[in-house]
């Protein structure tokens, strides 16, 4: 569902200016129930100024009025071109300040086992600066002596499946360059579910690498038979008492 520009402001509007349920309102802004009645009770959204949906062309007067009388009614969202390409991401991705510290882990892990990305690919996916990139790059950075690589995911910092999309493009990007890939890295191009669900390849141990290769030549003939040592007689040996004797 498509939600009105400005969704908060224009959530403490209608709940300054309307009879409107606050879950009406929750609807029409696309906001929890319990937020709108935040806002109701000053807790959220302070010190916001109320943005007017009529006066912006969002929202019909005839909806508002609906809504009033019936609060089971959902009002819709008026056309609006300036709103469309709102919900596009613009820039870096925004990071709570809360996760703003486990940032540099986040690019050491990536760097470290996902090479192939970009620079911009790094930045999008956890929401840094191409600065910060280089300097952890480089090992330049003030603190990385006690910077430990943690999966973003796991931080929390973007999603299993946009990283395995970023990993994808990189990989796909590499291809067509027409750089080598080595086994792993072509496993990358396979989301992780995929990836974790294939079987694992075959491998030679290492001991008897290249003996699968041994073949008999034309001219050659094996052993006889009566030539080969009977396994019986390595346990009938004669004992130091037996000899003595003799």
């Amino acid at each position: 569902m498509a939600k009105p520009i400005m969704a908060r402001a224009t959530a403490v509007w209608l709940v300054d200016n309307t009879t409107l349920t606050f879950k009406q309102i929750a609807d029409f802004v696309d906001m929890h129930e319990l937020e709108v009645q935040g806002i109701a009770d000053g807790d959220v959204a302070t010190g916001v100024k109320g943005f007017d949906p009529i006066a912006n062309n969002q929202l019909d007067p005839e909806e508002i009025k609906k809504g009033e009388e019936d609060p089971a009614y959902k009002m819709k969202l008026k056309f609006y071109a300036a709103a469309v390409g709102e919900e596009k991401r613009r820039g870096p991705r925004y990071t709570p300040l809360s996760k703003r510290q486990d940032r540099p882990a986040s690019i050491l892990w990536l760097v470290k086992f996902h090479p192939e990305l970009s620079d911009g690919q790094i930045s999008k996916l956890v929401g840094t600066t191409k600065p910060t990139i280089q300097a952890i790059r480089d090992r330049t950075h003030w603190n990385i002596s006690n910077i430990q690589p943690i999966d973003p995911v796991a931080l929390g910092l973007c999603k299993q499946t946009e990283l395995d999309l970023a990993v994808q493009k990189a990989n796909a990007k590499k291809l067509a360059e027409g750089e080598a890939m080595s086994d792993d890295e072509r496993r990358k191009l396979v989301s992780t579910e995929q990836s974790l669900s294939m079987e694992a390849e075959p491998k030679i141990p290492t001991a008897i690498s290249g003996l699968e290769t041994f073949t008999l030549s034309d001219d050659s003939e094996p052993e006889a038979e009566e030539d080969l040592p009977d396994a019986d007689s390595f346990f009938n040996l004669p004992n130091d008492t037996d000899e003595a004797k003799d």
